[in-house]
């Protein structure tokens, strides 16, 4: 597997139960970035860009459907705290 196929998984994370709510820009990163992973294109060619759209723009929209119709009695993560956490987490992991 190439060094750059493992790094594009990173920046899918979980966008359910968040306060502020998650934005459809965040929604449609996260869609790319798996598109990207599945498919093993950064970037697609010519040929291949109108495949990739469309199952970008798919994903988005089936993952929007998703986190609309999720329920939970767990209280919203905040942004912030979940961002340390993966910095020190991320601290940790490359300190070593």
């Amino acid at each position: 597997m190439k060094p750059e196929a493992l790094r594009l998984c990173r920046n899918i994370r979980a966008l359910f139960n968040f306060d502020p709510p998650t934005t459809e820009e965040e929604i449609r990163g996260a869609s790319l970035q798996f598109v990207r992973k599945i498919s093993g294109f950064s970037q697609p060619s010519k040929v291949n860009e109108r495949s990739f759209m469309a199952a970008v723009e798919g994903i988005t929209e089936v993952s929007t459907n998703l986190l609309r119709s999720l329920e939970t009695n767990a209280q919203p993560r905040n942004r912030q705290r979940e961002i340390a956490k993966a910095m020190a987490r991320a601290k940790e992991r490359f300190s070593r």
